[in-house]
Formats: C-alpha cells, sequence, structure tokens
C-alpha cells in the first residue's frame, strides 16, 4: 500500500497511552469516528515511516522533522491569537527599503560550479567504499556515496602558452661509434606547434585583442620564447583549414536583420592588389561588419583594398532571395553603402542632419 502524503493530511497529535487505550476499546465494542480516524492515521504513519526507512537515501535528521516538526510559533504572534497588544513597533520608511534576507547581494564569490574549464579530479575515501559498515562504534549502518561529493578548488598560475622538452637518452659505442637516440614517446607529437597552441595564440589575438609583441614579451618573461614573425606564421598556417568554418559564418550571416558596419584605415607591409580593384587606390581598411541574426550576433571582418560597403556587398549576395531588404546601421559616408544591393540605411540623427536628409530648420521646428 502506497504511504500517504503527510502533507496532504492534517496533523494529529496522539500520544502512545491513547493509543493502547483505543486497543482495549476496540476488544470490547465498536470504536467511536474520532477513535477510528486516530487508529487509522497511527497505522498509515507506521506504514509511510516504514517505507522510507527502506530507502537508502533517508537521514535520521529527515524522520526527525517529519515526526517531530520544530515549533515557529513566536510569542508575539501567540499573544495577537489571544487578543493581547504587544507593542510590536511599524516598520520606518527606512526598514522598509531594505531588502529582505532572502534578496541580499551577491558576496563576489564564485562557487564550483561556476569553474566549467577546471580539471575535475575524482578523490575516494581512502579507507572506506560504498557497503562497509559506518565506522561509528555505537552504530551499526552501512555508508553509502553521496549523490554530491564535497568539493575544493585550488587555483593556480599558469602560462597561456606552456612547453614541454623531452630529452631523449643518446647512446654512442665506443667501437664503431653509432649513436642511439631513444624513440619519442606517443605523446609528444610530430608538431612543434599544436592545434592547442595555435587556438591560444587565436584566441588572445583576435578574441582578447591582445598585440603580437605583448604576447611575445609575456612569454619570454615565462621562459617560454614566443616572437611575434612565429606567431603570424602559425596563424598563417591555421587559417587555410578553418575558411569553410569563415564561409558557414558568412552564409548565416547574409540571412540576419540588421547589419552594422565601419571601417578603419590599416596598415599592411604585404598584401595582394585585388584585381577588380581600380590600381589608384592605394588605401588599405579593414572592414568591421556585425550582424544580428535571431538575437545572435555574428562579427566578420575583412582586410583590403575595398571599403565597408564593397564587403558588405559581397556577402549580402549570399542572402535569400525571399527576405526582405537587410536593415543596415552605418554613418552617413558614402562607402559604407553598397552599391549594387538593396539596403534599408538607419543613420543616427547626426548623421542624417550631416547627410541632408533632415533639414536644420524641421529640426528645429521639431
Amino acid at each position: 500500500m502506497k504511504p500517504p502524503d503527510p502533507e496532504g493530511l492534517p496533523r494529529i497529535d496522539v500520544s502512545t497511552e491513547e493509543l493502547e487505550a483505543l486497543l482495549e476499546q476496540a476488544k470490547q465494542q465498536p470504536l467511536p469516528e474520532e477513535g477510528y480516524h486516530k487508529l487509522k492515521a497511527a497505522i498509515r504513519t507506521l506504514g509511510y515511516v516504514t517505507e522510507l526507512l527502506e530507502k537508502k537515501e533517508t537521514t535520521l535528521a529527515a524522520l526527525r522533522e517529519l515526526l517531530c516538526p520544530a515549533r515557529t510559533e513566536k510569542t508575539d504572534k501567540v499573544l495577537k491569537q489571544a487578543g493581547i497588544e504587544t507593542g510590536e513597533k511599524k516598520p520606518s520608511a527606512e526598514s522598509a527599503s531594505k531588502k529582505p534576507k532572502g534578496e541580499t547581494a551577491g558576496h563576489g564569490r564564485n562557487g564550483a560550479a561556476a569553474y566549467r574549464g577546471a580539471t575535475k579530479v575524482p578523490v575516494p575515501h581512502a579507507s572506506l567504499k560504498a557497503g562497509d559498515p559506518c565506522p561509528d562504534a555505537h552504530c551499526s549502518g552501512k555508508v553509502y556515496v553521496q549523490r554530491c561529493p564535497g568539493v575544493l578548488v585550488r587555483l593556480r598560475g599558469q602560462a597561456p602558452l606552456a612547453a614541454t622538452v623531452y630529452e631523449l637518452e643518446k647512446l654512442r659505442c665506443n667501437l664503431c661509434g653509432n649513436v642511439y637516440t631513444a624513440e619519442a614517446p606517443a605523446d609528444a607529437g610530430e608538431k612543434k606547434y599544436d592545434e592547442s597552441a595555435a587556438a591560444m595564440i587565436a584566441l588572445l589575438r583576435y578574441g582578447s585583442g591582445v598585440p603580437w609583441n605583448r604576447t611575445e614579451g609575456l612569454e619570454a618573461n615565462l621562459g617560454i620564447p614566443l616572437p611575434a614573425a612565429t606567431q603570424c606564421e602559425i596563424m598563417a598556417q591555421t587559417a587555410p583549414p578553418l575558411q569553410p568554418a569563415l564561409e558557414e559564418l558568412k552564409r548565416q550571416a547574409a540571412q540576419a536583420e540588421v547589419v552594422h558596419n565601419d571601417d578603419t584605415s590599416m596598415r599592411v607591409l604585404s598584401l595582394d592588389r585585388d584585381a577588380d580593384i581600380s590600381p589608384e587606390r592605394t588605401g588599405v581598411f579593414t572592414s568591421g561588419l556585425v550582424w544580428m541574426v535571431q538575437k545572435h550576433r555574428i562579427a566578420l571582418y575583412f582586410t583590403g583594398c575595398k571599403h565597408a560597403g564593397e564587403n558588405l556587398a559581397e556577402v549580402l549576395k549570399l542572402r535569400s532571395p525571399d527576405l526582405p531588404p537587410i536593415v543596415q546601421m552605418c554613418d552617413a559616408l558614402s562607402r559604407n553603402v553598397p552599391k549594387a544591393v538593396e539596403t534599408l540605411v538607419a543613420n543616427c540623427n547626426a548623421h542624417y542632419l550631416d547627410s541632408g536628409i533632415i533639414q536644420s530648420d524641421s529640426v528645429e521646428g521639431a
């Protein structure tokens, strides 16, 4: 029989002596309705507690809370129920503006769950395992593994790039002079800079905006020399395999609802000139295009001789013809607007005024 939910039943206080008296009464004559309900509640409670004891996760504290809940009534509350005025002070405006205890501000510390990138090391108990007897001499129970382990968070310093030097033992024959070198371990790999090193360099440079020379100086201070030129070479080797991901980002960005675009001048020592660009154009620009795609942002950067409007037009060639024109947010500079693709241009009021779209007298009249 499924035990009753104790929270759904009214609490009935019955002493052991009263239950024994009800049993004796039941031998002689039928019980009254009140006595029947008390005896029935006692039997159902016994069944419910028995099932709880069969569950391994049930603790003594939980049983104590169920059978003997703590009294929370205060003196003021009891006196009010009796109709006696306690002289309780009304809350002042200052105290009323304070947050309740449950809404206190954070203390600035991070719990263990916040360290998603941390390495998790399971630590088994040194002397106990699941099913062993309880070490307490006064207890005859058994111990079981808890669902939530105890946690300790420890932080240590780590360089953005770490290096491992494998010292391969060499042996030389004193007669023939042949030298025999130990084989490198399998985890040494074939490349000096593996994929994780390239990913970290890209994250520092393009994700966090750390200049090449600053990364070089940091790594040199930590005893891991990494020249800026080497970092550029690693990025040049890493970029081609990532080209399909860039093309997919461009395809998804072209389906956006809103795009922000602008460009800035950029100095590049060596750059292949685009054959489609006029040879008279000598400037080099980096165009930044930020796309809003279903509440997500895609940021694309293009460095070359093309302006922001021309780079925007190239990406919008991938836009589905079933979609309406995209909303373009930019300043009123003419080279920010694509020539061959229709967009809904949105400028700030200052740029509208500068471009002549809004006349000064209409602004004053507004």
